[in-house]
């Protein structure tokens, strides 16, 4: 009985809590037209304390969408502009020597911000790609001797186009990993096209002002890890996840040959992760299925390898992930 009441309580104070979100959401969607699912994204990777690569071809407001948040938010903005010729360096940072003093001074690179807009990341090289997962994964960057610790919230927003292949490096599986979720952006709908010709032949640019300080998102993200999560939803999450990995078991013997490999345990941890802060953002202090199932292809989509036999029959990520849902219980 005592539960219950837990859960009442605990369902107010994430009510109050979360109030933020709505004048969040109405400050992204002045300057941004439509394309909900970005902005729903980027603030379940913000209150998750998670990465997000985003995919989409050029001009749907993805840097846009990474600048207005990091202006909502009293917070460092970096961009990064990844290239062919770029180094380690330009991303983390190096030591300079300087002769009037004769020493070495550690001159910081982009990645010391807040938020890091990581610009095409596969059209740099493995060795630069390394170094900004380094600073996703450990939340650390060494220069020289030094460590220095990321200030949090430290969340990166890498882009990639789908489209151009000629000249990128493909990030490795392992790399794509350490990102928590993979959204893949449409191009918005008709009547979004017109209002946003409108704004822009107006020259109407909405600026928006800081209604958050960085402490209030890292106070955010204690209250996310307090959302419930109840052992049938747990089990719900992991039986997902050992879909992709052994889907004869779940009676999809069909997709046995199209899996090359499946989920990492990192797959579910993330998906705990996000559909607590997605129940968050509906202002709720309980985790349900359709939570799971909102953040499911997000989270899902980039760690699940296709065999040959997928390719071949042309089949999706997207499609194994439909069929896992639809095979796998729901509690």
């Amino acid at each position: 009985m005592g539960q219950v009441v837990d859960i009442r309580e605990l369902n107010e104070r994430i009510e109050r809590q979360s109030s933020f979100v709505d004048a969040l959401m109405m400050g992204m969607n002045r300057v941004i037209v439509g394309q909900k699912h970005l902005v729903e994204s980027l603030l379940i990777g913000l209150l998750a304390d998670g990465h997000i690569l985003l995919e989409g071809v050029p001009g749907l407001a993805k840097t846009l969408a990474i600048k207005t948040l990091a202006q909502l938010i009293e917070a460092d903005y970096s961009r990064i502009q990844f290239t062919p010729d770029l180094l380690p360096a330009d991303v983390v940072g190096t030591l300079i020597y300087s002769q009037k003093r004769d020493e070495f001074s550690i001159k910081k690179g982009p990645v010391f911000a807040n938020f890091v807009l990581a610009d095409e990341i596969n059209r740099a090289p493995a060795k630069v790609q390394s170094a900004l997962l380094e600073a996703m994964q450990e939340r650390q960057v060494t220069i020289g001797d030094e460590t220095f610790r990321l200030e949090e919230p430290f969340l990166v927003l890498a882009t990639q186009n789908p489209i151009e292949q000629e000249g990128t490096y493909p990030l490795p599986e392992a790399q794509v990993d350490r990102f928590m979720m993979k959204v893949v952006i449409d191009y918005p709908k008709l009547e979004e096209e017109r209002q946003i010709l409108r704004q822009n032949l107006g020259g109407e640019h909405e600026t928006v002002k800081p209604i958050l300080k960085k402490t209030d998102i890292v106070a955010a993200r204690e209250v996310v890890r307090e959302v419930y999560l109840d052992e049938k939803i747990e089990r719900y999450i992991v039986d997902i996840v050992f879909a992709t990995r052994y889907p004869q078991n779940y009676g999809l013997d069909s997709l046995r040959e199209m899996i090359s490999f499946g989920a990492s345990p990192r797959a579910s941890i993330s998906l705990a992760l996000a559909a607590r802060a997605y129940a968050f953002i509906k202002r709720r202090g309980y985790v349900i299925p359709e939570d799971v199932r909102a953040v499911c292809y997000d989270v899902l989509r980039h760690r699940i390898g296709l065999s040959y036999e997928a390719e071949a029959n042309n089949m999706t990520s997207e499609e194994v992930i439909t069929e896992i849902l639809n095979a796998v219980e729901v509690p």
